[in-house]
């Protein structure tokens, strides 16, 4: 690619301060840099700019300019729905049929968050229908079937790992046996561009966690896919992807695919998934899972790319899907695997040591509305938490190492069990969504 149009692909992806474009906003790290905000919820709550019925799905909403996007399902449908992020009236919509059905009693709808640029809008449909619409019209560009063009054994959820667009190339978690774990596809045409990550990179490795001095043997069925989203960040001088897969983390390179290092991570029983993104800070790379006490780790990349020291491994935090956050040399995080073993926790980030856990545990199904915050799902905003609980409940805290420090909290109405997304922030309005309903509040200070 000559750098001309290298360069006009990269302008497309610039956005504003204001906006909340992909998974985990701008940064991937769940951070915003907006000031002038809400410092405490009112008794009655923040002013609501609008609130509308929406389809199920596990995927939040991205927002660019003034536009938002939101994808979901209605009926028997997959809709990817562009609103008026001021009024939620909508712009344009694409559907496209769907059977998916959640084996485990879930909703059946899309699991994977829209990813923006200026002049696009890509989709992962919850059976891996990867898809490619001009954000204005909402007309298609490209699709791939996934599922039809590799060979990937069924997920336990359905596709849950929102891409990355890294320049011209989208990398996505297929899942694809033997070797197509990771495919960059070219995000203008749709063109496969490379595959790697599987039986080459895992066969003989450590089983790091697992009794005696195991190592992997490569199973033709194994599922690859997991349902943490990959992220690219600049290690050394150099970019680096971090895939974090079923069978643990990979780190390579995006250009070509090549693999540089893995360290495994999985539970030892089968129903287990990983979930949490990888949080990166400078050279060091934290990743978490829950699953039958599988717990975190950290890492610190060597120069080379190609190795690495593990800083600590333990159960200081144990994150399902929520993202952890670091602030001053802390880390903050909501874990457990279900609502009974719930907590909000920190630890000591160079060491792994847990500095507090506040209990944060409900009885499943005995209320739609807990008044705790369970397995809760986060952002970060003038250094304060935004936290919306699985019930609806939402909350501002501190982050402080001394104590948990609950600043407010209030029910929005009409959220209930179970909200699993976390609170989307742009130019001072948060968007909250449920399995049935999207909130847009005011979020600014008031003078």
């Amino acid at each position: 690619m000559g750098f001309g149009l290298f360069a006009i692909f990269l302008s497309a992806q610039a956005n504003s301060i204001g906006d909340w474009p992909k998974f985990l906003g701008p940064n991937a790290d769940g951070t915003s840099a907006e000031t002038g905000l809400l410092s405490k919820i009112p008794p009655a709550g923040p002013a609501v700019h609008w609130k509308r019925t929406v389809g199920t799905g596990y995927s939040a909403p991205s927002v660019l300019d003034q536009k938002l996007v939101l994808f979901h399902r209605l009926k028997n449908e997959e809709v990817v729905e562009c609103m008026q992020s001021s009024t939620g009236s909508t712009l344009w919509k694409h559907s496209y049929a769907t059977t998916y059905e959640d084996p485990y009693g879930y909703n059946n709808g899309p699991r994977c968050t829209p990813l923006l640029t200026s002049n696009r809008c890509y989709t992962f449909g919850a059976e891996g229908k990867l898809l490619c619409l001009d954000l204005q019209t909402g007309k298609p560009v490209w699709t791939r079937d996934t599922t039809a063009d590799w060979s990937i054994p069924s997920a336990f959820f359905g596709v849950g790992s929102t891409p990355w667009l890294e320049g011209d190339k989208l990398l996505v978690m297929v899942g694809g046996q033997p070797q197509s774990g990771m495919v960059a596809f070219d995000a203008n045409t749709g063109k496969t561009l490379w595959e790697s990550v599987g039986r080459k990179n895992w066969e003989g490795q450590p089983m790091i966690g697992w009794p005696g001095d195991r190592t992997v043997v490569w199973n033709p069925s194994e599922k690859q896919a997991s349902y943490a989203s990959p992220i690219v960040a600049t290690i050394h001088g150099r970019r680096v992807a971090f895939c974090l897969m079923r069978q643990g983390l990979v780190a390579l390179n995006p250009e070509n695919g090549e693999v540089w290092f893995s360290r495994w991570f999985r539970s030892r029983l089968n129903d287990s998934v990983n979930a949490t993104t990888p949080l990166i800070t400078g050279d060091q790379i934290f990743v978490s899972a829950t699953y039958y006490r599988v717990g975190s780790f950290l890492l610190q990349v060597k120069p080379s790319l190609k190795d690495f020291d593990q800083v600590w491994a333990g159960l200081g935090m144990e994150l399902h899907w929520s993202q952890p956050f670091l602030v001053e040399g802390h880390l903050y995080g909501f874990t457990g695997r279900n609502e009974p073993d719930a907590s909000f926790r920190c630890i000591e980030f160079k060491t792994g040591k847990t500095l507090w856990d506040r209990e944060e545990s409900w009885v499943p199904r005995s209320s739609p509305t807990p008044p705790v915050f369970g397995r809760a799902a986060a952002i970060l905003a003038e250094k304060k938490l935004i936290v919306l609980g699985e019930g609806g409940l939402l909350g501002i805290f501190a982050p402080t190492p001394e104590a948990p420090h609950e600043i407010s909290r209030w029910q929005v109405p009409e959220l209930h069990y179970p909200c699993w997304v976390a609170p989307v922030l742009s130019r001072k309005k948060l968007y909250l969504r449920s399995e049935d309903r999207l909130y847009c509040l005011d979020w600014s200070s008031k003078p």
